[in-house]
């Protein structure tokens, strides 16, 4: 394009486009109307990774991508016959090399002052990062929408009960296995929101929950659970038990974002668990009255004048007729705890007191094991407990130290207040108990694989009851230890 010979506003006009055609960063170029480029500034040219001279006469098709010429040329016969004066496509350009570049194409119908059509002006922009960018982006969306899918698949057929919260306690969705079973407690509806209170009952099948209980809202409070079991429903004869674990959503800063609940029912399981207690218990109420006849009589025959090997003997089936007793005692303790709660009969008790008598009771036993037993007790500490079950525990602890450490070992006892309660701790240099095995050592019948293999006698049962006791005055028992190196057993209950 060369400007007119007389150098006036029109050359200037002319001298300016040359100026801004070769220094735009936008690639540009006129086409004619046959096609081919006419004119090319060096953006473009680079854009092809061309000469600009080996651009000048090239057709449009000829740099244009296989798959994308239909369209383009559709639209360029669309503006030569006068039904567009521009338009925008994005295409994919041939470079020098072969490999497609990825552009945004505007073009322009140029025409002379009579209104003919004169030439084409097209402008290029390089939008390949942006395209790739987007393509990855697509597919990461995809990715996503895929996960989606799967995980609401997961949430909706799982046969576990799924709620989310909110981080204000409200629902936020809830899958078809809550919602199947949210009748039973909410049988006129649910407001959906954390601790509505309905036909939600303690595991006695009594007690109903208070708000402050409600699985949803102690987790709207914020707090973490696992296993946690009631009953829901009205009728106890189709009312359903399910456990409870609930679990903190957050952002990645640690901002609180919600819950998640997941609920699962158990009814079954604590059926059969009430089926067990009271044929534990029948059975051993049954056998409760003639032990006490039997250890009765031979209480009577070793007073009599018999020979010393008969009253020997006579030892021997007493003292087996007294493990008995307890293993009964400790039966019945446990069916009662399973079916209605301990009873606690709480009075001011001097424990330092109790904890004493029962370190001399054992005493004895440490002795004849080779042992030593020692104890750190304040001069006196009250708390207001059931003495008869508490001594129970602390028989129970102590028995075991002693039983599970060898001779030559140590069983240290200190009882002392920590904030606002009573903390006994009984540490051994015993066997130990193995990692794996420190989740179960509370649980029914439950005997270690170092006990075992030691063929060391008991019956599962005394860490249960000193559970279930500590439990019941709303205390906690917990255990430390290591396998060869001993254990720690602590007591912790409320003043």
């Amino acid at each position: 394009m060369d400007a007119p010979a007389d150098g006036g506003p029109a050359a200037d006009a002319a001298a300016l486009w040359q100026l801004t055609l070769q220094h735009s960063p936008v690639g540009m170029a006129l086409v004619d109307l046959a096609g081919r480029v006419t004119l090319v500034n060096p953006a473009f040219a680079e854009m092809l990774g061309r000469d600009a001279d080996e651009v000048v006469g090239l057709h449009f098709a000829e740099v244009t991508h296989d798959e994308d010429l239909a369209e383009d040329t559709r639209y360029f016969q669309q503006a030569l016959a006068g039904e567009l004066d521009s338009y925008r496509l994005r295409k994919r350009y041939l470079r020098a090399d072969g490999r497609p570049m990825w552009a945004d194409l505007s073009v322009g119908v140029v025409r002379d002052d009579a209104g003919r059509l004169h030439h084409v002006l097209a402008q290029i922009l390089d939008i390949s990062e942006q395209h790739h960018a987007e393509q990855r982006l697509a597919a990461a969306n995809a990715e996503i929408e895929r996960e989606r899918q799967s995980l609401d698949t997961v949430f909706e057929t799982v046969g576990v009960g799924l709620l989310i919260l909110d981080d204000e306690g409200r629902y936020v969705r809830m899958n078809r296995k809550h919602r199947e079973t949210m009748n039973l407690p909410f049988p006129d509806g649910h407001a959906g929101a954390a601790g509505q209170l309905g036909h939600v009952y303690r595991l006695d099948g009594r007690t109903l929950l208070t708000r402050e209980e409600m699985p949803s809202y102690r987790a709207a409070r914020g707090e973490e659970f696992t296993d946690y079991r009631y009953w829901a429903g009205d009728d106890p004869l189709t009312r359903a038990a399910f456990t409870t674990t609930a679990r903190q959503v957050r952002s990645p800063s640690g901002r609180r974002l919600g819950a998640v609940l997941a609920y699962q029912e158990i009814t079954d399981l604590l059926r059969a668990l009430e089926v067990k207690d009271q044929f534990v218990s029948s059975v051993s109420h049954e056998l409760r009255t003639p032990l006490t006849a039997v250890l009765g009589h031979l209480e009577m025959l070793c007073e009599e004048d018999l020979p010393a090997d008969v009253v020997q003997r006579l030892h021997v089936v007493r003292r087996n007729a007294d493990r008995l007793r307890t293993l009964v005692s400790d039966l019945l303790l446990v069916a009662q705890a399973g079916e209605v709660g301990l009873e606690m009969h709480r009075l001011e008790v001097d424990l330092a007191m109790v904890v004493a008598e029962a370190v001399d009771s054992a005493c004895p036993a440490a002795e004849a094991a080779g042992v030593s037993l020692a104890a750190d007790l304040p001069d006196g500490l009250v708390a207001r407990v059931d003495e008869q079950r508490v001594r129970q525990v602390v028989d129970n602890l102590l028995s075991n130290a002693v039983k599970y450490t060898e001779a030559g070992g140590s069983v240290r006892v200190v009882l002392r207040r920590v904030a606002g309660a009573v903390e006994l701790r009984v540490a051994d240099t015993g066997i130990g108990i193995a990692p794996n095995e420190l989740c179960d050592v509370f649980d029914r019948f439950f005997r270690g694989g170092a006990a075992v293999e030691k063929h060391i006698p008991g019956t599962g049962l005394g860490l249960e009851v000193a559970s279930s006791i500590a439990h019941a005055h709303g205390g906690t028992i917990t255990v430390e230890s290591e396998l060869g190196r001993g254990s720690v057993f602590t007591l912790t209950l409320p003043i």
